[in-house]
């Protein structure tokens, strides 16, 4: 109990920032405008600096182990095989909704969420660990899902379209600031003073600024009628992913502190990146609009929860 009271202390100022961006987008006093603008800000220019300035001291921090890709996306790959035989028994979707549904059960908030919550409860010797997973997360489970989508579609996947993907994936601002500040990382070299400090001040904003945007993103979708697929998948996302991951990790031996990042990336909530699929595809995007609330909201227990049982040592 004494370390779920901690980690709630810890993680309580985190999603109170996400309530208030929920407050001021249902205040009406902030747009669409005002949200996408802050939203580009944080990643393309904050998150990006953040995690830039992170990965250029790259020699000095714990060096990861490719077992959490295994774990991780292992975990990813079987939950989303389970998320489209509910999706299709439970709710009778067709194969488009089916991949939706499933990619709301394994696509984690992990940039908006991950970072900031990971940072604050870990600490930076995890990071390293978490922007393994980022850079991985959206090539691997967009390609995974835009297959999944073309094949109940078509029935075929272009080699043309996953190279567009993965140019797609490569270009993104934050998966760009992690590889060039590794690449410079593994130069041994040092930032200079003032852009080291620089980089610092804009890195400043970005955990709070993210976790108000994710409000203000949650407050401006407006939930569909269809709960029960909405439960369902904040359920499968909160609990599934985890226990799978979590038992993964121990089939590979994983050490603790690799396992905790594991379990407790895969324990997120919905990432706001499946509600743009939703729309892009055109499917299910009421239940996965309302997803992302629930999950979000349901994660301000289970996250402290989660990183409790795994016996997590807060910096």
């Amino acid at each position: 109990m004494a370390a779920f009271v901690h980690f709630v202390s810890l993680t309580a100022p985190l999603f109170a920032l996400i309530a208030l961006g929920y407050a001021l987008a249902r205040s009406g006093r902030w747009g669409d405008t005002a949200t996408d603008a802050l939203t580009r800000f944080c990643f393309s220019v904050a998150i990006p600096a953040l995690l830039f300035r992170l990965m250029s001291d790259f020699s000095s921090l714990p060096r990861t182990d490719l077992r959490v890709l295994a774990a991780y996306f292992g975990a990813c790959l079987a939950v989303f095989a389970v998320g489209r035989m509910l999706s299709r028994f439970a709710f009778r979707h067709d194969g488009v909704e089916q991949s939706v549904f499933a990619l709301a059960g394994i696509f984690s908030n992990s940039v908006l969420l991950g970072i900031p919550l990971v940072q604050v409860t870990l600490g930076d010797p995890a990071m390293a660990t978490v922007s393994l997973i980022v850079v991985f997360n959206a090539l691997i489970l967009w390609t995974l899902v835009s297959v999944s989508v073309e094949l109940a579609r078509a029935g075929a996947m272009s080699a043309r379209k996953f190279a567009a993907t993965a140019t797609a994936v490569v270009a993104n601002p934050i998966i760009a600031a992690i590889l060039a500040g590794t690449a410079f990382g593994y130069t041994g070299l040092a930032l200079p003073a003032w852009i080291d400090r620089t980089l610092a001040l804009v890195a400043q904003a970005a955990v709070p600024l993210s976790l108000v945007v994710l409000g203000m993103g949650l407050g401006l979708r407006a939930p569909g009628a269809q709960w029960r697929a909405s439960l369902a998948m904040a359920a499968v996302k909160l609990a599934v992913l985890p226990l799978v991951a979590w038992g993964l990790a121990r089939l590979f031996g994983l050490p603790d502190a690799e396992t905790t990042v594991v379990v407790v990336m895969a324990a997120l909530p919905v990432g706001a990146n499946v509600y743009l699929m939703a729309r892009q595809f055109g499917a299910l995007e009421g239940p996965v609009a309302a997803g992302l609330v629930v999950s979000t909201a349901l994660a301000a227990v289970t996250t402290p929860v989660v990183l409790a049982l795994l016996g997590a040592q807060a910096p």
